[in-house]
Formats: structure tokens, sequence, C-alpha cells
């Protein structure tokens, strides 16, 4: 499969994953919710609370201070009732019980009374009720006007509902709606109930719902709204309160709560009233309600972005990946570029929650990034194939030093290229070896062709060049390719010459030839075409042209001259490397005027160095 196959058949996996994630999977939504509780969660300090409304805590300190005089919790609700009396007396806006009085204080009856005396006479106070999960309840159609249902049309008359309502105060002073606590499936609340159904037909408001209605404020026409959290909002202690009122000169303003929303309800850890939120694990539910009413005042509840944005958004960060790694952009590039646009994605994110929009972007990242790791992994593995056919293919020609440069620089699809270059050739065959083959076995040969084979291959990988072929008892070598090799005549001839060293040490093992056994080497430099020819499975990275012809020439012209021959061109290309002996004009087959031939002779000074070449 292509690398373009290959990309686009990961690209339409990952789009079809979205659009089953988007539609019907929602495996990235706790994501999505994670990564908006953290954005939310940092914003919130930034984002002031609302002066309107106070909180009244019955917290430890309360629970604490006032055990001598009200005993453990629950108090006896005489304590609310001189509570309402003392701040509805300043004048609020409204006084909202986030407490339940579904009970009767069967201990303390009048205390009862005394609290429902006290309500009866404040009409601006509002109180809490529950829909349980299960349970017959009362019938809604006898529940009191002052609870103002909700009706639609098909109602069930005899419906009921699991309610718990503030029974222990008279009916008409019902005033308030729910106050259960809205989660998702992981436990944690970011939303706030606006209305809840009941029963088919009949709905009731939450409690912040009503607040607002009766206050006059917008009430948006849904189930529940998305929490804009903020700051905590002022909260007083129930015993400075309450000890305030009953002392005979008050220290606390007069007018602390006036035009205020004040809400009554328990932060201490021992009750039990704190929910887990985008805040924080155990987040007091009073203040959740807080934050619901806050909203609602000054309309800026988070809306939630279209559901589409998030899974088109993924689609097009998928396409332009898919666009680069198709066009062979750096993996790392692209990665970058990923780490980018995630940024952008995310304070993208953060701006719209200053505009009371909430668009979840974690699955917008989880896409793009699934989709790029995917796509580098791909990219990944066809670079190792590639590499590892390099390895093998130029392995048979190259030393694996120079096939490891060669990879590393990207050269290699270069390579492959048929490409006409100006390179060295060299050519060197055994002198008399027809009648060497015929005094001696054929394991004997072999044997031999092997041990000098080996040596002579490993000078010229050690100076740079490229194995052409073997023939016979001929090594054929060129220089220029597919390594760009600016000085390829001064390697080729420092290979000559060393070639010749090392049959001379080679011989000193032939104790049975002795001098019988010489080679000839011919280079000449030109332009030539450098390619791979063959069928697939038998490739050979060859040169063709005049210069491989004479470079075989000038081979055969070194017998009684020298062992090392080079034509004027390759003289001319490394003239201040070596010392040159002229040895005249020759004729060779296939040329009309004669070639002037050189011997190279290492300079005294740089035989070291030409070693190390």
């Amino acid at each position: 499969m292509s690398r373009f196959l290959s990309y686009t058949a990961i690209l339409g996996l990952v789009i079809a994953l979205i659009v089953l994630d988007a539609s019907w999977l929602h495996f990235t939504r706790s994501i999505d919710a994670k990564l908006g509780d953290t954005l939310l969660a940092q914003r919130a300090p930034s984002r002031p609370a609302s002066d309107d409304i106070v909180i009244v805590d019955v917290d430890q300190n309360s629970l604490t201070k006032l055990m001598g005089e009200l005993g453990n919790w629950p108090w006896p609700r005489v304590a609310f009732a001189e509570m309402l009396e003392g701040i509805d007396a300043q004048a609020p806006r409204a006084v909202v019980f986030d407490i339940l009085f579904n009970e009767f204080d069967t201990f303390r009856p009048d205390s009862d009374v005394a609290f429902r005396e006290a309500v009866q006479r404040h009409a601006r106070s509002y109180f809490s009720s529950v829909l349980l999960t299960d349970g017959q309840g009362p019938a809604l159609r006898d529940l009191p006007p002052v609870l103002k249902l909700i009706t639609l049309p098909g109602a069930l008359p005899n419906a009921r509902s699991p309610l718990l309502l503030p029974t222990l105060l008279p009916r008409d002073a019902w005033r308030g709606g729910l106050i259960n606590f809205s989660h998702e499936d992981d436990g944690i609340g970011r939303h706030y109930l606006v209305k809840e159904t009941l029963a088919p037909g009949w709905q009731m408001q939450s409690l912040s719902a009503r607040i607002a209605t009766d206050l006059g404020w917008t009430v948006p026409d849904q189930h529940r709204i998305r929490l804009n959290w903020q700051q905590q909002h002022r909260h007083v202690s129930f015993s400075d309160i309450y000890t305030d009122l009953n002392i005979e000169h008050p220290k606390r303003p007069p007018d602390e709560f006036k035009n205020k929303i004040v809400l009554i309800g328990t932060a201490a850890p021992g009750l039990q009233d704190l929910r887990p939120t985008p805040l924080s694990s155990n987040f007091p539910g009073i203040e959740i309600l807080a934050t619901a009413i806050d909203n609602l005042q000054a309309g800026d509840w988070l809306r939630d972005a279209p559901r589409w944005v998030s899974p088109v958004v993924s689609v097009l960060i998928a396409i332009g990946l898919w666009f680069g790694f198709r066009r062979g952009l750096n993996t790392l590039w692209m990665g970058l570029g990923m780490i980018v646009v995630s940024v952008v994605i995310v304070t993208a994110s953060a701006t719209l929650l200053s505009h009371n929009l909430y668009w979840p972007v974690g699955s917008v990242l989880i896409w793009g990034w699934v989709y790029f790791w995917l796509a580098a992994l791909m990219a990944y593995l066809a670079e190792r194939l590639r590499r590892e056919q390099a390895v093998n293919l130029f392995g048979r020609f190259l030393d694996p030093r120079v096939v490891k440069d060669l990879v590393a620089s990207g050269q290699v699809d270069d390579a492959k290229r048929v490409q006409s270059l100006e390179i060295t050739v060299l050519f060197s065959d055994i002198r008399g070896f027809t009648t060497l083959s015929e005094t001696r076995t054929p394991e004997y040969i072999v044997n031999l062709l092997n041990r000098y084979f080996s040596r002579q291959v490993a000078v010229v990988f050690r100076h740079g060049g490229t194995l052409d072929k073997l023939i016979g008892d001929a090594v054929m070598a060129f220089w220029g390719a597919p390594v760009h090799d600016p000085e390829h005549a001064k390697h080729a001839v420092a290979a000559a010459i060393e070639m010749g060293q090392e049959l001379e040490e080679f011989k000193k093992e032939l104790t049975d030839l002795g001098a019988d056994f010489d080679i000839g080497i011919g280079l000449h430099t030109g332009r030539a075409v450098v390619a791979f020819i063959g069928p697939e499975n038998r490739l050979s990275y060859t040169v063709i042209g005049d210069t491989v012809n004479l470079a075989s020439r000038i081979e055969g012209q070194t017998k009684g001259v020298a062992r090392v021959l080079v034509s004027e061109a390759t003289r001319a290309a490394c003239p201040d490397a070596f010392e040159f002996i002229d040895h005249g004009s020759h004729a060779v087959k296939g040329r009309a005027e004669p070639v002037q031939l050189f011997e190279p002779k290492p300079k005294s000074t740089s035989v070291g160095q030409q070693k190390e070449q």
C-alpha cells in the first residue's frame, strides 16, 4: 500500500471514529468535561461574585459556639424563626432557606409553632423541596398554588410525585422550589436545574429559578443551565448574626442585608451538604445554589456551543495533517504545528468562556493527536522500511559507513535517479590469471580470489569508492556517486596506490606464487550515466558511457609500463595531490587519437595523508 493510501486510510478511520463518537459512543465526553472543568476552575477566581447575594452559613464555628444554647444539630426551629425575624427586619429582597423543613420536632413542638408563625409574617421567605427517585408522594393537583407548579397540555389529573415538601410550614407558605443536585455520569455537578418534570404534564421550578421568576429576572425555558463559576460569595457565620441579634446593643450594621438575597444553609463538613463540582470535590451545596442565583441574576450562565462544532473542527485538523503527511513534511515540524494548534484551540475555548460560551475541546485535541500519532507511526515505519531497503540496496556497493551517511543525509532518493555525473572510474585486473587458473585447482583459485577481493574492496570502501562489480578476476569501482564527492579523482588515485600496496602485503602470503601474481589498474575521469540497471530482484548500481570504456582500456595498457596508470583528465583533476610520471601517448582501442597516460606516485610528505583518505 502506498503512503498516500495509508494516510488516507488512517484519515477515513479517524473521521469514522469522530462521527461515531459525536453521535453515539461519546467516549471522549469525559475528556471534554475534565478539560472544561480545568478551564472553568482557572477562570473562576477572576469572576467576582455578586454583592447582592449573602450566605448565612451554619458552619463549624456556629455548631461549636451555639452548642451550649441550641444543643446539637438539628437545632430547634425557633433559632431560624429569630434569624428570619432579624434579617427580614432589614428589608432583604429574599430570605432563602437551603434547609429542609419536612419533619416535625416532636420534642419541641413550641419551637416549630414559633417558626411557622414567623414564616407567615414574612412573605419574602423561600423554602426548599426535593424530588425523590421513587415513591408515590402527594397528588400534584392538591398542592397549594404558592408552589406555582407548571401544568402542560395533556397533564395527567391524578398524577403523583415523590416530593419532600416543607410540610412543617403552613401550605400557603411553601414558596420555593427544588434543590436537587444535578450531576453527570461522573458524579460532577456542572449544571443547575431550572425546572424538573414531576409527572407527565407537570413541572416544578428549581429554587433558584423560582426566586428569579419572582424578582423579574429572565429565566431560560430549558431543563437546566450550565453554571458559570466565580469566586465564592460573602459568607457570614450564623452564630455571629444570631449572637448579635440576641444582645441588648447589636454591633452589626442595621442595614447589612438590605436589598440582599440572603441564603441560609449549611457548609459545615459534618452536615454532609458538600458536593463534587469543577472547583472542588467537596463544594458547599449552599454555594452551588448561590452560583445558580448569581448566574440567573446576571444572565451569564454558560451557553453550550453547537454540538457539531467539535467534530467539524476535529475533521478539519485531521485533513490538515493528512495534507502535511501526504506532502512529506517533517514529522517533527508537524508535531510542533500540532502543539501550536492545541494551544490555539485551548486558548479559544478559554476566550469563549469570557463570552459565556462553553466549547469543550478535549475531543478536538484527542482526535487531532490520534491522527498525528497514527500518521507519524506510519511515516516512521515507511521511513524505516525505506532506510532498510536503501541499506540492503547500497550495502552491496558501498562501505556501510557511507551507506549510513547517505541515508542520514536524505540523499537516497537522489541516488536512485538516473544521473549524468562527473566521476572517476577504476579498473583493476589480475595479470596472467588465465595461466594461473590452469595450474591450480578450482578450490585454490576461489579461495585466492576471495582473499584478494576482500582486501581490494576494503581499500575501495576505505577511500569512499563505490564497488560497481567483480568481473572474474577484475574489480570495477567508481567515485563521485551516489555520494557527492568533489575530490573523487584524488580519492580514486589514492585508492589505486593503496591497492598496489595492499597487493604487496597479500603477496607475502602467496609463497607458492611469488612474483607471478600482479595486477594492473587504470583510471579515467569524465562524465558518465549513473543508474540502477537490471530486473527488480537483481538491480545493479553501475555507470555507463565512454568514461567506463576508456578506464578499462587504460588498465589494458599497464602491462610492461606501470601497475597504475591514469588519464590526463584524472591527473588534471588532482594535480597537486600526487607526483605523476609521464609515460607518453598510447593508442587504445576505440580511440582515434592516442591517450596520454601517467603513473601516480604519492608525494613524500603526503604518504601518511593518502593512507588516511
